[in-house]
């Protein structure tokens, strides 16, 4: 007796059939990986209080000053592209040892520079150093667990190091400079990279794309002119306003924007191939983990603000009560991957992600300007939420893609939460603004009326009774600023949820709705 058809099954991701399960080694690889990636995320935030110190030490220029703060973001943010294809052509493992190497020496140089231009320098290899190693740490995870349930534990541990690591950053480095000098937050980078590159050899397997054409060089160029304009223009805004100077720098990217996406459609072998894009699920997880990306720093802008300028919070106090919102973060992810793996609909745990996000933002509606418990409970919430989305969606796009692109696929996701981090900060910060100089009084100064932390200045040199006055108009201005982003970031995350509802709602997980294929040897 045969059995009657099967009913058409929904459509998959593209995920290769599920390997053999990882082991110990496995999992101590990736601990390895951790270490790098940890200090890769710190180093966006380690000079928060070592800046005092290097401005006393190497009297850097205000625009030098702007540079050894900004030119490592930059940098990664403008290669991590070009990296993840280098990545795919090369070799994970080696490109991630270069940059490893990279990693410390430039650190080595950071911490014993003399001058401005040198330390300038040396963030800039640092950022080179950093455009390899998230890539690659990223897209290894894909050739070292081979079963897509364990892949997902480690990708959700993957997200939560690095949404950590920036957090943590700024504590360490308040802690490092009170002890000791404004070089010592470079060199904690080392024995961490001494350890990936003693350790990488033996426990990371190597893995490349068996046949990736030549390389596009026409596109490194490109990329760069495309994203480094835009995330400077949309970095700016928040806190010099919609100058034209910045307008016109977003407006350059995006014409290099367009004349990179017509070189990679025409090409013989772009550096992005137009065939990721169509894989079932990838385009969805890129455009939904840069809202999340959007979500998560577009809450930063104004919480790190409120602990320190309303609450009157130390910059030490304000990065150790900030690490207090990060402890869900560690619980989120695997809660999120357990509840695919029991047959949830992965477009229903993303919503649920972002209805959760959007919840904490709803939180921050309510805030008055003696609420820390609130505001750091509402950030909580908004941690937790993103980064069960981003931890979903970075599982969903390495198992969409083909797995010689893992490199090239990771760096896209990457740069697209640089880009929705920017775009948090600067559209919610600029709601912010708005409502603040509408806020304050038209009698008071001229500088208080554009920014928190001049109004506090101001107040300084006041008589006592008008300076107290200026300082609770400020702080109720930037609280109703605060509140009207919320609003506005609510709204948002509510319409990511539909957005997510929609978009995944025919994507299952393989190993879900699928017979598992024969077991293949791969992987270390």
């Amino acid at each position: 007796m045969t059995n009657p058809p099967h009913p058409p099954s929904p459509i998959t991701e593209a995920a290769p059939p599920s390997g053999p399960r990882a082991g110990r080694r496995e999992w101590t690889a990736l601990g390895v990986l951790m270490l790098p990636l940890l200090l890769v995320s710190m180093d966006v935030s380690v000079l928060y209080f070592a800046i005092p110190q290097i401005s006393a030490d190497l009297e850097p220029s205000g625009t030098q000053q702007l540079w050894i703060f900004d030119m490592y973001a930059f940098v990664l943010a403008g290669l991590l592209m070009t990296m993840g294809a280098v990545g795919d052509r090369i070799g994970r493992r080696k490109l991630l040892l270069i940059g490893a190497a990279a990693f410390g020496a430039a650190s080595l140089v950071a911490a014993y520079a003399n001058s401005a231009e040198t330390l300038i320098a040396a963030r800039a290899v640092l950022g080179i150093g950093g455009a390899t190693l998230m890539p690659s740490t990223l897209a290894m995870i894909r050739t070292l667990f081979t079963d897509p349930g364990q892949r997902s534990r480690a990708i959700g541990l993957w997200s939560a190091v690095m949404t950590g690591g920036v957090a943590l950053g700024s504590v360490m480095s308040g802690v490092l400079v009170e002890h000791f000098w404004w070089g010592s937050v470079f060199l904690v980078n080392l024995p961490a990279m001494a350890l990936l590159l003693v350790l990488g050899p033996f426990l990371l397997p190597e893995s490349r794309n068996p046949s990736p054409g030549r390389f596009d060089l026409l596109s490194v160029p490109l990329s760069m002119a495309a994203v480094l304009p835009v995330i400077y223009g949309i970095k700016e805004i928040p806190s010099q306003g919609w100058n034209v100077r910045y307008v016109v720098s977003v407006t350059v990217g995006l014409l290099f924007a367009a004349l990179f996406v017509h070189r990679q459609r025409t090409a013989a072998s772009p550096m992005l191939p137009p065939a990721l894009f169509r894989g079932r699920g990838f385009t969805p997880a890129v455009v939904l983990n840069l809202l999340s990306s959007f979500a998560m720093l577009g809450s930063a802008y104004f919480t790190t603000q409120y602990l320190q300028s309303v609450l009157g919070k130390s910059s030490m106090e304000a990065a150790l009560w900030a690490l207090l919102p990060t402890v869900l973060v560690g619980v989120a992810a695997p809660v999120a991957a357990r509840l695919v793996q029991r047959g949830v609909n992965r477009a229903s745990v993303v919503a649920g992600g972002f209805v959760l996000a959007a919840c904490g933002y709803g939180m921050l509606t309510v805030a008055g300007t003696d609420s820390m418990w609130l505001t750091l409970a509402a950030a909580g919430v908004i941690a937790s939420g993103i980064v069960t989305v981003m931890s979903q969606m970075m599982d969903l796009a390495l198992g969409t893609v083909p797995a010689q692109q893992a490199g090239t696929a990771s760096s896209v996701l990457e740069t697209g939460a640089e880009f929705g981090g920017a775009l948090g900060m600067a559209l919610l910060g600029s709601i912010g603004t708005g409502v603040y100089r509408h806020e304050m009084p038209s009698a008071a100064p001229v500088g208080a009326r554009e920014t928190l932390g001049a109004a506090l200045a101001e107040a300084q040199l006041l008589p006592s009774r008008a300076g107290d006055a200026l300082v609770v108009a400020a702080r109720e201005a930037f609280t109703s600023g605060m509140r009207a982003a919320a609003v506005a970031g609510v709204l948002l995350l509510l319409g990511a949820a539909v957005l997510a509802s929609v978009t995944l709602r025919e994507v299952r997980t393989r190993t879900r709705d699928c017979a598992p294929a024969a077991p293949t040897h791969s992987g270390p």
